[in-house]
């Protein structure tokens, strides 16, 4: 029991250090100039994803680990989307950015988000909290959304990388990045594309982690589809032609994302208190 406990207040701790760096590191790329040293067609677009994450996620992180300590179970599912967002927006930032003063300040949010989720997930009420969701969860409209989210996304990728195998010629996008691979590509069929489908083949299965998975991964996709759609309205369009023409789409995943995420937590029910003997 010492050891649970122990190991819950280290996820607090960690999330706290992610506040504060994340802080750090978006209010740095907002501020501070030539901190990023990639070529314009990145760069411009680096500070729309500070903006959402300073201003959005961050916030939605302080108060999920306010509420989740004084044990909101909502909250601890809030907790770990905005973490996985945190893991996954600072992957770019990490292997994606040219090397910076942050490069030690991505290395501690990727990894201090990954071991929060570690200390933290065996601490959520899984079966417990799946029995509170209500009978008119739309569980299998919002499974079949992560799947279509999942296919659409990974056969992007991957049809991206088999077709540049078989002629042999780089994609126009990894050329326009200056990167020598499709970070994005790379990112996004580990810590993104897997998660859609176990959460939408679990959620369409009202299996308990279905509504765990299917939880974190609307609100974590509705905040960086934010971001992308930020990152579309701040790339320079002298280098990053056509990014305004992919604001609405970003935009409308991010309010379907919301849309998912807002079925799934408000038809958690409350926890019915114990009457008095």
């Amino acid at each position: 029991m010492a050891q649970t406990t122990n190991n819950l207040k280290l996820a607090y701790i960690f999330s706290a250090i992610i506040i504060v760096l994340a802080t750090t590191a978006s209010a740095g790329g907002l501020l501070i100039e030539n901190l990023y040293r990639d070529n314009l067609w990145t760069t411009s677009q680096w500070r729309g994803n500070d903006i959402v994450t300073l201003g959005i996620a961050v916030p939605i992180l302080i108060g999920a680990v306010i509420l989740a300590a004084r044990g909101s179970q909502r909250a601890q599912l809030i907790w770990m989307a905005i973490t996985h967002y945190m893991l996954y927006n600072f992957a770019f930032y990490l292997f994606a950015a040219a090397f910076n003063r942050f490069f030690l300040i991505y290395v501690a949010l990727f990894a201090l988000s990954i071991l929060t989720c570690i200390f933290a997930l065996p601490h959520i009420d899984v079966k417990g909290i799946s029995q509170r969701f209500q009978d008119r969860t739309p569980a299998k409209a919002i499974a079949g959304y992560l799947l279509l989210v999942a296919v659409c996304l990974g056969g992007l990728w991957i049809g991206q990388a088999v077709s540049a195998t078989i002629s042999g010629q780089t994609p126009q996008v990894i050329l326009d990045s200056g990167h020598p691979t499709n970070v994005v590509s790379a990112i996004d069929l580990s810590l993104l594309v897997p998660f859609f489908i176990l959460g939408g083949i679990w959620l369409w299965q009202r299996r308990p982690w279905g509504y765990i998975l299917g939880t974190i991964m609307t609100l974590s996709s509705a905040t960086y589809t934010l971001a992308l759609g930020t990152m579309s309205l701040t790339a320079d369009k002298t280098v990053v032609a056509g990014a305004e023409t992919l604001t609405p789409l970003w935009f409308s995943l991010s309010i379907m994302s919301l849309i998912a995420f807002l079925f799934l937590i408000c038809n958690i029910a409350p926890v019915q208190s114990k009457p008095s003997p």
